[in-house]
């Protein structure tokens, strides 16, 4: 059975070795005491976001404080390409959807991206709220899925900004149309994919009711190429994961032995 995770901030894991106690407070040792109700002598994990993770034994906890002594710590290595979703905002918390689930499936990063077909809008007065909604989102998907290394939530961007983004050095950019020619998993496929020797991949998935062809060419611009997935027309909230999947496979993320 898999250990419960907790999270502690970056750095309070480093240089820690076998045998070291390391005390915990705050929400997480609440969790950890309180709701989980661990014992002195069981087994947990805390991982720091960052891609370090350490099995630990809890010693003592009280309400908001817990002492765990660190059994082992290993550090797991950066996957390169990194993969991010650049995930349009959508109604019925569809873009939250989407961005939970493909953190339980490695994302690396995700970008809100105010498409101009998005029907939720983001604006001055809920942008920092519903940006923390997507972080929080993402910590409780990156402790379900028992995650070291938390993707990143990346500021609301506009259109023209993901294309500047999708221009840069060693970035390849995906944009899923469902009236593309290439298939995703053709590419996936044939030798010489688009994405070899990329540093970064970014997925680009629109909202409910599509990308405009202004901004479709606003994105291939910034050297972005658009890709399906099959004949199926995915929702917003499956699209993104389901390409995920694809390109994890790809790249040999979920084979074994691999980090």
């Amino acid at each position: 059975m898999s250990l419960p995770v907790f999270k502690v901030e970056p750095g309070r894991l480093d240089g820690l070795d076998p045998g070291a106690a390391l005390t915990v407070t705050g929400p997480e040792a609440r969790h950890a005491v309180t709701v989980r109700r661990l014992a002195p002598g069981e087994r947990l994990e805390l991982v720091d976001g960052a891609g370090t993770r350490a099995t630990g034994e809890l010693r003592t906890g009280e309400r908001d404080s817990m002492e765990v002594r660190v059994l082992s710590v290993a550090a797991e290595p950066a996957r390169t390409p990194r993969l991010v979703l650049a995930q349009a905002l959508a109604k019925g918390d569809r873009d939250l959807m989407a961005v939970e689930t493909a953190t339980e499936l490695g994302v690396d990063a995700v970008v809100p991206w105010q498409a101009d077909r998005s029907i939720v809008r983001w604006k001055k007065e809920r942008a920092a709220k519903s940006h923390e909604k997507w972080v929080h989102t993402v910590a409780a998907a990156a402790k379900q899925s028992r995650r070291a290394a938390w993707p990143e939530v990346l500021p609301l961007c506009a259109t023209r900004e993901l294309a500047r983004l999708l221009g840069e050095p060693g970035t390849r950019g995906l944009v899923l149309h469902e009236e593309a020619r290439d298939s995703l998993a053709d590419l996936s496929r044939a030798e010489g994919a688009p994405w070899e020797g990329a540093e970064r991949i970014v997925l680009v998935v629109g909202p409910e009711g599509g990308i405009a062809p202004a901004e479709l060419d606003v994105l291939t611009g910034g050297q972005a190429r658009t890709v399906r997935l099959g004949a199926e027309v995915l929702r917003s909230s499956t699209a993104g994961p389901a390409a995920l999947a694809v390109l994890s496979a790809a790249l040999g993320r979920w084979s074994a032995g691999s980090d």
